[in-house]
């Protein structure tokens, strides 16, 4: 397998599957309604390490971030329309009549989704957080504001994600996630690589993207206070709010940049007690977004982790391009 230290490999949960990253490609496993796996397997090399630049600390860490959403997004459309193809067969088992989309229609709806999605976050996440912060008067103490807005962001985001964990779908995704997290730790520590033996590791993982997510959250605070206060001396006043909004967003790359420094880093002193105390709140929050996942869930991700790793699958998968064609 080579040297699994060297060797980092990691993923996000699908519907009904698992995209595991491995060096040089990126596989996302599905399990269909008739218990056939199937695999949409593409090569992928981070510009990160195509470009001296983009490879920089900091610099690397944004580019990764908008990398890994892409991949993210491609993975789910694939899985979503996989899904989409058992519940039409489903449909039309029951003899109900389904009627048909336009590419056009549906490309519309995806796009309006992601609209409502997008305000939605920048309301909940962005400007309420700092509007309460401004309507307590707090405004004038930078330090004070950005810890306010920041715990009121990281308080909107775990009820958030506790309120979305109520529904059954989701529900699943995260016994995929912890699917995920439980065969990357056999992988790293060795483990045989079977269902039974992958069981007996952990759903919560330091290098997982909720982790990340912390790390922006509290980073964030500090690297906007500091600004925050650098602004206000400039101006020799008090940002208003959607100013002050304004640049903090346009700081996002920096504050993502350091983000997965630190993860990056936690990833390599795991046992060191300062980085299981930075990471313990995204490793508590873990425990909403990963559930225990079945032997069957486990099978899915270890097939995704394979075909990743360009190992041998050791099961009857079938191999798919982007758009559903056999391979």
């Amino acid at each position: 397998m080579g040297d699994k230290k060297a060797i980092q490999v990691g993923g996000q949960a699908v519907i009904e599957g698992v995209m595991m990253r491995g060096p040089s490609h990126i596989s996302t496993a599905v399990r269909r309604a008739n218990g056939e796996i199937e695999i949409w397997k593409k090569e992928f090399i981070s510009k990160t390490k195509a470009n001296k630049f983009l490879g920089l600390p900091i610099v690397r860490g944004f580019v990764s971030l908008i990398e890994m959403m892409g991949i993210g997004f491609s993975s789910l459309s694939f899985s979503e329309e996989r899904a989409s193809l058992d519940w039409k067969a489903d449909e039309e088992a029951k003899g109900k009549t389904i009627k048909e989309k336009s590419a056009a229609a549906e490309k519309r709806e995806s796009f309006l989704m992601y609209v409502i999605a997008f305000g939605l976050a920048f309301v909940l996440f962005g400007f309420l957080p700092y509007q309460i912060a401004d309507w307590l008067g707090l405004g004038k103490e930078n330090l004070w504001f950005n810890l306010f807005a920041g715990g009121i962001r990281i308080i909107f985001f775990v009820v958030y994600v506790w309120v979305i964990s109520r529904m059954k779908d989701v529900h699943r995704l995260f016994e995929y996630h912890g699917a995920e997290h439980k065969t990357v730790y056999a992988y790293e520590k060795g483990t045989e690589l079977d269902p039974a033996h992958i069981q007996y590791h952990s759903t919560l993982h330091p290098r997982c993207g909720t982790s990340f997510m912390f790390f922006v959250l509290l980073i964030s605070i500090l690297v906007f206070s500091l600004i925050d206060t650098i602004v206000g001396h400039i101006l020799g006043s008090i940002p208003p709010i959607i100013f002050r909004l304004g640049y903090h967003l346009l700081l996002i790359p920096f504050v993502s940049g350091i983000s997965y420094e630190v993860l990056k880093l936690s990833g390599k002193k795991i046992d060191h007690p300062l980085v299981k105390l930075m990471t313990a709140p995204g490793m508590a929050l873990q425990r909403i977004t990963t559930q225990p996942p079945s032997n069957d869930q486990i099978e899915i991700a270890l097939t995704a982790m394979q075909s990743a790793l360009d190992l041998e699958v050791d099961r009857e998968v079938i191999y798919l391009d982007f758009k559903g064609n056999k391979k």
